[in-house]
């Protein structure tokens, strides 16, 4: 029951945060395509497969998502952008609300090139941990927010299915050490917190094969 009642205030929260970044009018979507295969590609892929798991495949995400992390990238009024990122904060700085929108809605069309799951020893580790969690720690089951296949929900959570095992360790680690900070009511921290490194480990890469 408790179980049940985290995962609904956990729905809640992100599907408000998700839905005050909902597309406002229509995207250009010829100035998107322009922008991400000269300005995008060379880290992530003209089409949103980057060559290097440094770097997220944004192919097939969703569109609110897209948008929300680009958004959360530039410094607004002074004030220091929700997502740091040395990389990031300078292309996004030269964006406009319309190009963000833009870039959102074109990689999300996009269709990804999945990686695979590589490490045959965690496999069924990793698969109990996206399916099931661990009771015994109070971690819920990154099926229960991401989707069974990792599909995610648009406008509540990303997509995760095929991406970078690499990329996704990373994320995870980042918002345990608290140097990721733009999860709507801290719900990531508050989960990587409660997760080893071998774990993390083994549920990235099981993330990474899921179809």
């Amino acid at each position: 029951m408790i179980a049940r009642i985290s995962i609904l205030t956990i729905a809640l929260t992100v599907q408000t945060a998700f839905a005050q970044n909902a597309p406002a009018t229509q995207p250009d979507l010829a100035k998107a395509k322009q922008t991400a295969e000269t300005v995008c590609a060379a880290c992530h892929g003209a089409d949103g497969n980057s060559i290097a798991a440094t770097f997220p495949k944004l192919a097939g995400q969703h569109e609110a998502y897209l948008y929300k992390q680009l958004s959360e990238f530039k410094s607004v009024g002074g004030k220091p952008a929700l997502r740091v990122n040395v990389t990031m904060a300078p292309m996004a700085a030269t964006l406009s609300d319309a190009d963000m929108r833009g870039l959102a809605a074109y990689f999300s069309q996009q269709k990804q090139k999945p990686e695979f799951s590589k490490n045959k020893q965690t496999i069924e580790f990793g698969q109990k941990l996206w399916r099931a969690g661990d009771i015994s720690k109070g971690l819920p089951a990154c099926a229960g927010c991401h989707g069974p296949a990792g599909l995610g929900i648009p406008g509540q959570y990303p997509r995760l299915q095929g991406q970078y095992a690499d990329y996704i360790e990373t994320q995870l680690k980042a918002f345990r050490a608290g140097e990721r900070t733009n999860d709507p009511a801290s719900v990531m921290r508050a989960l990587a917190l409660r997760m080893t490194d071998a774990e993390i480990k083994a549920v990235a890469d099981y993330t990474a094969g899921l179809r």
